[in-house]
């Protein structure tokens, strides 16, 4: 269903996407895990078409969207649906509001179907009676589920998540975990993920690939990344401060002056 063939982007001499290989079956959950910086959210910016690569392709059921027009992209971007890291809901509109967006806007529907339509939805993301309220009156738990049931209102292809724990309490951030796999199961929903999160990662993925240094290095079921012998992914899949993965600006080494 995607495939990301030889993808380079750079921005001003900063080069983000050196290369990047990717296939995503049709109903798989990919999760592509990386350190703050890699290009994981430039990545999945070009898997929806809102950045064009330097160089390589982005194939979406084996149409290259680099090269449709803004109407034919619009068109391969119905198959989408997006989860933001901040839920990135209309502040000045209700839940249902927010949900029924496009339906309110594009005049497909009256408002008391479109309300109704967004019930069903916030049902299927566990949320009953908040139709009505504001998003400021909501928990970051909270908005990330109107948020997906906003991504999901018009019955998608394809799901991009990006960073959906990020935020949360372990709690709360299980519970997305829970939905997102709940939602691959019912919807049979081809998902990728961009993450940070190992635990969000193991649980929602089917396979995981890791991106450093602009090029995906490994990928995998959870399973073989855990017991993966990659010094760089053992190093991030463990937390490690130290291995070949160098922090900016930190020393391991301290020189400690004694009186």
């Amino acid at each position: 269903m995607i495939e990301i063939i030889d993808l380079h982007k750079s921005f001003n001499t900063k080069h983000v996407l050196q290369g990047v290989n990717l296939k995503v079956e049709k109903g798989e959950s990919m999760v592509v895990i990386g350190g703050s910086g890699s290009g994981k959210s430039v990545l999945i910016k070009h898997i929806i078409g809102i950045i064009k690569p330097d160089k390589g392709k982005v194939l979406i059921d084996g149409i290259d969207i680099a090269t449709l027009k803004e109407n034919e992209l619009y068109e391969v971007r119905k198959k989408f649906g997006m989860l933001f890291q901040a839920g990135a809901l209309f502040d000045s509109l209700s839940v249902w509001e927010n949900i029924g967006f496009v339906l309110l806007r594009q005049k497909q529907m009256n408002e008391k179907d479109v309300k109704a339509f967004a019930v069903e939805k916030l049902k299927l993301v566990g949320l009953v009676g908040v139709e009505d309220l504001m998003p400021s009156e909501l928990s970051g738990g909270m908005k990330k589920r109107v948020g997906l049931a906003r991504a999901i209102a018009h019955e998608p292809e394809i799901l991009l998540y990006d960073e959906p724990t990020t935020g949360l309490d372990p709690i709360m951030a299980d519970a997305i975990n829970d939905l997102i796999v709940e939602m691959k199961k019912h919807l049979s929903i081809t998902s990728v993920t961009i993450t940070h999160d190992m635990n969000s990662a193991y649980k929602i993925a089917d396979r995981i690939a890791m991106l450093y240094e602009g090029e995906i290095i490994s990928v995998g079921s959870p399973d073989e990344i855990k017991n993966t012998q990659n010094p760089f992914v053992h190093q991030f899949i463990t937390g490690s401060a130290i291995g070949p993965i160098k922090l900016e600006g930190v020393h391991h080494e301290r020189a400690f002056n004694r009186a």
